[in-house]
């Protein structure tokens, strides 16, 4: 710096440089300028304080260094800019380090020293420093021919120096760390760099222990590191985790011996580590943590390598071959390291097919977390929900469980193996990128924290009131106590944030990392992955021909040929679906028609597979696999859409998307698509019966995957016939006045709901009961609009039924319009008035029990049920003996007439003995007779109709539950029908194979292959039914 200067500073400059004590840090600048003589120009001095992390700290450690240390090596270091910068970015980010530099001068050389110089500096060159610090000849190397390395210095002097060089190195680290423009990139390099110091250190450790250990030359010595060591993954101050190896060096050394001599060198090197040793001034470096190795605490410290095998062949439980995952022979006896590691690589990579492996490693993860104090959890950068460990133990289960049969996962750091991972195909790139950048930004708050008083923590700094929160609620902070707060404010400036931007974005890395570790860590995937057999997918032919069989493919030949198509090669698609197929062939066998569900997962694959992250977004789903599958080894009508539709699978992977959608949301639709196509019949009709087909398939996705049943299914179907056809007679009024010519329909328009339709309890295969009247607008006449809504009429059933698209149809059935199926198919109000006056037959009061505005003009609508419908079917009177005869006649008929051909009659769920149309008829007779003194009786729906009977002690609740338990079987079965088989026509009829009956069972809740007891329990349901039916409604006594 310039000599000489007489600048002083201002505050208004001590203040924006970011000082707290601004009138302290005036005094010290200052001061300073006078007591170097110059030297210090307080100015140039404040700018570069005003980049160090805490301003503060680093000008009081500054002062107090210059003014104990006069002379070399500060004044060369007060006029290098560069090397005084890093000296104050350390002082500034480590006030422990700055007080041990006041009295250590070597410190703060290496602190200034070249960061260049520190990452050119390689693990075997800090070996050999430290071992010169403690007199021991570095040529004779771990693991050579030479003699092991021996301290030449007394204890107390070899201590002393090795501490000193460990923390000079240290400082190095720091200063390279600090001063790096982004601590975030290079995290994973300081981590190293420490791990290479640690080892070089034990190496020099152990060398103390060997000059102290009388014997020590019979022994083989072998230091094998854990945790984060081993990992090369070390902090600033963290616990070392260690496991000792010891062999005999001579034949003639007796087991006894050698672990009392074995048991001396290791107590030794740990108490020159971690311990209070008379005449050494230093302090001590680390805690050395032995706890990992086996029996724990309770074990010997050191044990001879057969030893160790036994151990992990009998007694090791699951978490302790996690942990010797980061296994590495870190120090001592090189060769005997590598036998370790041979052997612990052995128990690693097969450790995954041990019973109950991954449920264990789960379940420990989880104790961790719950044994985290209440006012910590949040606070907790390492052990906590979002935390380091989250990323760790995701990383580790996944390395475990596909390492066995992957090489390329075999590795300790976390970083290379999540890269690892991803180009495995194992993770997808983002979550690779998301994890990574989100650990090391965890790590550099963990490392700045410890830096600050080189001390072991993995808090996040005291919030106060706001230390509760940040993952399933938000945190209650006060933006001035955040930037009043020196420790958060210290780690803010850090990593170049304001404090409440800090709280904020750690928040957000807990979120990802605990969304993602929830994703992947509890795949429903990994627990069969770890027990399929390492030759899951390529195992002899013969053998994988066995194990198809054996999984329940009819076709095992077939299997085989569709597993070598999706797993040979090396594309990404490929190496995702080695991934998934041990779980993917286990869950299709778990369906009814395995080879079914497999033919379908090849088709989506081909169909899809180059799709963006289809199979990535199958393989981290935490459900949408093995819905999947349950879904293609369940459902032909299914896996046939899901081939036209790869939005429909990813709905596999949201509970949320698999509800039916809301009447508004349907109406949103397809009031778009008859905008869009005003003027095109074809592409209308194609969009509106396409949106049916999509809806089925969520309604019929949500009932596979357990998320919907019963009253949603029937009420969201209804309500997608509902919205389609307003949506059809919107368009085909529009394109009638078109034609027309007109700028005003001569008619309103509208389309009354009957029959399932009408009571909202609409099937996937279902049509749709419908009458349609109309009545003349304004000062048309009723030739003109008669005209019209025909015609209208005409576009309306060829827009949803008719051959103008290659959609499956909507059936408009009209049977039940006035006289049948010959009387118009559309009526005026006026003609419907005089109709159902003079003309109605019993049957068809019976129908309008179920009549409901669906569509079209609802005063129309309304009018037609409030003064044509409502005084029918709900009269003032009760109904006499000749129509209650007329309607048993009708049942009657109907049952003979109606009854397909070949048939038996208890086979049939609509028309059988006890099936739908007895509880329907049942309840409609009821209805008829009470309704006109019970207002609430008056509904569409059968299940409400049968609790409102209840309510009134019109039938008793076992009779109810009867007629219900029947009706809501016969209904999920005819689903069930049409979903297992894809063909509507027989969704009626109960299948007689049991193999068909076993597809229709899964729907009901049975197991596959059960299609026995499921015909045994529906028919026996549907004969109690009718036993009620023809107390109820026949009027026969048992």
């Amino acid at each position: 710096m310039e000599a000489n200067s007489t600048h002083t500073v201002s505050t208004r400059d001590i203040i924006h440089a970011g000082f707290q004590e601004i009138g302290r840090a005036k005094e010290r600048l200052n001061a300073l300028g006078e007591q170097t003589g110059g030297r210090v120009d307080p100015p140039a001095l404040l700018a570069r304080l005003a980049h160090s992390i805490d301003p503060d700290t680093a000008l009081a450690n500054l002062a107090d260094i210059i003014q104990v240390m006069p002379g070399e090596p500060l004044t060369s270091i007060l006029d290098d800019e560069p090397a005084l910068q890093r000296l104050i970015d350390v002082l500034g980010t480590s006030n422990a380090l700055g007080v041990l530099m006041r009295t250590r001068p070597g410190l703060v050389a290496a602190a200034t020293a070249d960061p260049a110089r520190t990452v050119m500096v390689t693990a075997a060159a800090r070996r050999t420093q430290l071992l010169d610090a403690v007199g021991a000849y570095s040529a004779g190397t771990a693991g050579s021919d030479g003699p092991a390395p021996e301290s030449s210095l007394p204890l107390a002097q070899a201590a002393s120096a090795l501490r000193r060089a460990y923390r000079e190195q240290l400082a190095a680290i720091m200063a390279q760390d600090v001063v790096a423009d982004d601590p975030i990139d290079i995290q994973p390099t300081i981590s190293h760099e420490l791990s290479d110091l640690t080892d070089a250190t034990l190496e020099a450790a152990l060398a103390i222990a060997r000059h102290e250990v009388q014997g020590s030359s019979m022994v083989r010595f072998a230091i094998i590191g854990m945790g984060k060591l081993g990992a090369g993954e070390l902090n600033y101050v963290s616990d070392v985790d260690l496991i000792y190896v010891v062999e005999p060096a001579q034949d003639d050394v007796d087991n006894t011996v050698l672990t009392r001599v074995g048991t001396k060198m290791a107590t030794m090197m740990q108490r020159v580590c971690q311990s209070v040793i008379a005449g050494v001034a230093e302090p001590a470096l680390w805690q050395i943590d032995g706890a990992l190795r086996p029996e724990g605490k309770d074990g010997p410290l050191v044990r001879r390598l057969e030893s160790h095998r036994a151990y992990y062949e009998q007694w090791a439980q699951n978490w302790e071959f996690q942990a010797l995952l980061k296994a590495r022979a870190v120090a001592g006896d090189a060769a005997l390291g590598q036998e370790y590691m041979d052997m612990a690589s052995s128990f690693v990579w097969t450790a995954a097919s041990r019973e109950n492996f991954v449920n264990d490693c789960q379940r420990m993860r989880e104790r961790v977390e719950n044994l985290i104090p209440a006012n910590l959890k949040d606070r907790e950068i390492k052990l906590g929900r979002g935390g380091l460990r989250d990323v760790e133990f995701t990383v580790q289960m996944l390395q475990l469980v596909h390492g066995r049969t992957d090489p390329a996962l075999r590795t300790r750091s976390t970083l290379d193996a999540l890269q690892a991972l991803s180009e495995g195909g194992y993770v997808s790139r983002v979550q690779a990128r998301q994890l990574s950048w989100d650990y090391r930004f965890e790590r550099v708050l963990e490392h700045r924290q410890q830096m600050w008083q080189l001390k072991r923590t993995h808090l996040f700094p005291d919030l106060g009131a706001g230390n509760d929160g940040g993952l399933e609620k938000k945190r209650t902070l006060n933006t001035d106590e955040l930037n009043q707060n020196p420790e958060l404010h210290r780690l803010a400036r850090a990593v170049h944030m304001h404090p409440e931007e800090l709280v904020e974005h750690y928040d957000e890395t807990r979120q990802q990392v605990r969304h993602l570790h929830n994703d992947i860590y509890y795949r429903p995937m990994l627990p069969i992955s770890a027990t399929s057999p390492d030759e899951s997918v390529a195992l002899s032919e013969e053998a994988t021909l066995e194990r198809y069989e054996a999984i329940g493919f009819a076709d095992p030949q077939a299997a085989l040929r569709h597993v070598r198509a999706l797993t040979d090669g090396v594309t990404r698609a490929a190496k995702i679906n080695r991934i998934l197929l041990p779980a993917v062939l286990r869950w299709l066998g778990e369906g009814q028609n395995p080879d079914m569900g497999l033919l379908y997962w090849r088709t989506l694959e081909e169909h899809f597979g180059g799709e963006h992250e289809y199979l990535g977004f199958l393989r981290d789903s935490p459900s949408a696999a093995q819905r999947l599958c349950h879904v293609l080894s369940n459902s032909r009508y299914l896996g046939d859409a899901l081939n036209k539709s790869l939005e429909s699978i990813t709905w596999l992977g949201d509970d949320a998307q698999l509800h039916a959608r809301s009447r508004a949301s349907l109406d949103t639709q397809c009031t778009a698509i008859i905008d869009r196509h005003s003027h095109a019949a074809k592409e209308a009709a194609t969009a509106l019966r396409a949106l049916r087909r999509h809806e089925i398939e969520r309604i019929g996705l949500g009932w596979m995957s357990g998320v919907v049943w019963g009253p949603e299914m029937l009420n969201g179907m209804t309500d997608v016939y509902d919205a389609i056809l307003d949506a059809a007679l919107r368009w085909s009024i529009a394109a009638q006045m078109r034609e027309d010519n007109v700028q005003e329909a001569p008619a309103a328009i509208a389309i009354i709901a009957m029959g399932r339709y009408g009571g909202r309890e609409v099937n996937f295969s279902s049509d749709a009961d419908v009458i349609i009247i109309y009545r003349p607008s304004g000062s048309a006449d009723d030739q003109s609009a008669n005209r019209f809504a025909r015609k209208v009429q005409e576009q309306l059933r060829m827009l949803v039924q008719g051959p103008i698209s290659l959609e499956p149809k909507i059936e408009l059935d009209m049977d039940l319009r006035p006289e049948g199926k010959n009387g118009p198919l559309v009526r005026s109000y006026a003609s419907c008035e005089e109709y159902y006056r003079s003309w109605s037959s019993t049957w068809e009061r019976q129908a309008l029990l179920r009549a409901r505005a669906a569509a079209g003009d609802m005063a129309l609508a309304n009018d037609f049920l409030t003064h044509i419908a409502d005084p029918l079917r709900y009269p003032d009177r009760a109904l006499t003996d000749e129509e209650i005869g007329q309607i048993r006649k009708l049942k009657a008929r109907m049952e003979a007439e109606r009854l397909p051909r070949g048939v038996r009659r208890e086979r049939h769920l609509k028309l059988g003995k006890g099936g739908l149309s007895d509880v329907e008829w049942t309840i409609q007779l009821l209805q008829l007779q009470h309704a006109h003194n019970d207002p609430d009786l008056r509904v569409n729906s059968t299940t409400a109709a049968l609790g409102e009977l209840v309510a009134d002690g019109v039938i008793c609740e076992e009779d109810a539950d009867t007629l219900g338990e029947a009706w809501q079987m016969c209904t999920d079965a005819r689903n069930g029908n049409y979903l297992w088989s894809g063909r509507a026509n027989q969704a009626d009829i109960l299948p007689t194979d049991v193999y068909s009956l076993g597809g229709i069972a899964v729907y009901l809740g049975y197991d596959a292959n059960h299609g026995q007891r499921f015909e045994n329990d529906i028919l026996a349901v549907m004969r109690r039914a009718r036993e009620v039916t023809d107390r109820l409604f026949y009027g026969i006594e048992p």
